[in-house]
């Protein structure tokens, strides 16, 4: 009886008194950010802000973490892990099961042929005669962060993809992008686009494709930044695990890139070393400067991907010199390009996200050569016994119509021509799967589609089984497993060594801070949405990561 009278008596009081019960206090909202920046780092593991870290200066990865928003433990939520999908993931907010991006290259169950994520023959290249420009976003079904900003704007504001990789260009800048632009190597060394976008090269970047930079930054030998004693992050120059340049007779600093060039493709050696990342932060300032983002009413969008992480990450994996090298003067590029937006855009003026498309694993075999449990796995060995033991079986030859990706796709027309179930031939084959060296998980495209994994890695596997496009049987590889050469390494999986990426946000309208919570990397897509007051991408299925938001 006391404890309701006491609350009677304060609510007298406030009545009485004119006072106000306290209220939440809410800040001034953000405004509007003329240019958001979305940077994602080709193949970028998460450790690499850690191990590099006495490396780096003040101005690059190190200001976004001061300043900016670091989510610790970010992580990929599907198999697979692969670029095209990581970009698209990132800007759709959602799994490829939605948004159709199930690869870098898939096999067409219903073409019966293997296709690349972007390749589009209704378009033609702009910038050459070659074929490099025969692109689009078609094959991506859902709508982009981009996209929905675009919209509503009443499709005011500007939106441009640069990267070096088409796929790393065409699909985070969406369906509506203004344009997009990528490096094409070869004999080429220009900065090319579709017609997709655009009829002709805007004067910009017709100036930058003859400014010769690509040229200058291929006379020079690839030396590492500071002395090569001081790089103990990394395991020995000399080793047995890391591919060569061709022409090289060992994986070794320095390599003579003018010697070389020649060797390896002309131009599309720039793709392999860090000057690559140079060349792609000079053409996104010069972007900014000729298509003058951030300085309109209307707020625009550029999307940047850095790719030669990726292909040094590949040669000489993630324990490397290179790797190290390759980050540390990427730091410096970020230094470089965030200068550039506080003198072009205005240091209030834009939001910036850095993250990765997908990590990496530690090569294998130098794995092994530390007692790590770690293999290779042989694709056409597997596709041989999977055909033999559906034979023994089912009397059924040829079964298997294709393997990749870790797929199984069957031969639909010749297991129904022996009246028996395409699902009764995946169940068999499951069975015998999953006593098969290498494999560690088995499942049929039915498991996928009648049951549902809350978490573990088989739930990322379905969030990465695309019910129209995957295939009938779906196998995940003993950890640190992988199918690949012996010399360098890849990605792919769901394990945490390919899953785990940074995750920074920064400038207008983001709070300073760190957290160490779980996310998922489709939670940008809505994240940016609500900072920028649009509807989410139409397929989202991430959330609002409310802590970075000031």
């Amino acid at each position: 009886m006391k404890f309701f009278t006491k609350i009677y008596l304060c609510a007298l009081f406030l009545v009485f008194s004119g006072c106000k019960a306290p209220q939440k206090q809410h800040k001034t909202p953000a405004k509007k950010s003329k240019l958001v920046v979305g940077i994602v780092i080709d193949q970028m593991r998460y450790d690499y802000l850690v191990r590099f870290s006495s490396k780096y200066g003040d101005g690059g990865f190190k200001r976004l973490l001061k300043g900016g928003f670091s989510l610790e433990n970010a992580h990929y939520n599907y198999i697979p892990t692969y670029t095209a999908v990581g970009h698209t993931s990132i800007f759709t907010g959602t799994t490829p099961d939605n948004h159709g991006i199930i690869g870098n290259h898939w096999y067409d169950k219903f073409d019966k042929k293997f296709i690349y994520c972007v390749d589009d023959n209704n378009y033609k290249t702009v910038g050459n005669d070659g074929d490099g420009g025969k692109k689009s976003p078609y094959r991506m079904y859902t709508t982009t962060i981009t996209d929905q900003l675009k919209l509503a704007q009443n499709m005011q504001g500007k939106t441009i993809g640069i990267a070096i990789k088409d796929r790393s260009s065409i699909l985070p800048a969406g369906h509506t992008a203004n344009a997009a632009y990528w490096f094409d190597g070869g004999s080429q060394g220009q900065w090319i686009s579709s017609t997709y976008y655009m009829n002709t090269l805007p004067e910009w970047v017709t100036n930058f494709n003859a400014s010769g930079k690509a040229d200058a930054y291929l006379q020079q030998p690839w030396e590492t930044l500071y002395d090569i004693s001081t790089y103990t992050e990394s395991i020995v120059d000399d080793n047995n695990f890391e591919e060569t340049f061709k022409g090289e007779e060992k994986p070794v600093f320095p390599h003579d890139i003018p010697a070389l060039r020649s060797k390896n493709n002309n131009y599309s050696i720039i793709k392999a070393i860090p000057a690559g990342n140079s060349l792609t932060t000079d053409f996104a300032k010069a972007a900014i400067e000729g298509e003058n983002l951030g300085k309109g009413e209307f707020t625009d969008f550029l999307t940047l991907s850095y790719s030669s992480t990726d292909y040094v990450g590949h040669q000489f994996g993630v324990a490397s010199k290179e790797i190290e090298d390759t980050y540390i003067r990427l730091d410096k590029d970020l230094e470089n390009f965030l200068q550039f937006l506080d003198e072009k855009v205005g240091t209030d003026n834009y939001t910036v996200f850095l993250t990765a498309d997908h990590a990496a694993v530690q090569v294998p075999s130098y794995l092994k050569s530390v007692k790590i449990p770690a293999n290779y796995f042989a694709s056409k060995s597997f596709e041989e016994f999977a055909n033999k033991v559906i034979l023994d079986k089912f009397k059924i030859a040829n079964a298997v119509e294709n393997f990749s990706n870790f797929q199984v796709f069957l031969n639909k027309k010749a297991i129904e021509a022996k009246n028996i179930t395409v699902d009764e031939v995946a169940s068999f084959l499951v069975n015998e799967a999953i006593n098969y060296k290498g494999v560690y998980k088995a499942v049929t495209a039915k498991t996928m589609q009648s049951g549902y994994f809350y978490d573990g890695i088989l739930s990322s596997l379905q969030r990465g089984y695309n019910q129209k496009l995957s295939g009938d049987v779906l196998l995940i590889p003993n950890p640190s497993t992988i199918s690949y050469p012996k010399k360098g390494s890849t990605h792919g999986s769901g394990y945490s060594y390919d899953t785990h990426i940074p995750l920074i946000f920064y400038g207008n309208g983001i709070a300073t801070g760190t957290s160490k919570e779980a996310y998922k990397i489709i939670d940008i897509a809505p994240t940016l949405a609500n900072l920028l007051q649009v509807e989410f991408p139409n397929g989202c299925t991430g959330k609002i990561i409310g802590e970075v938001l000031e």
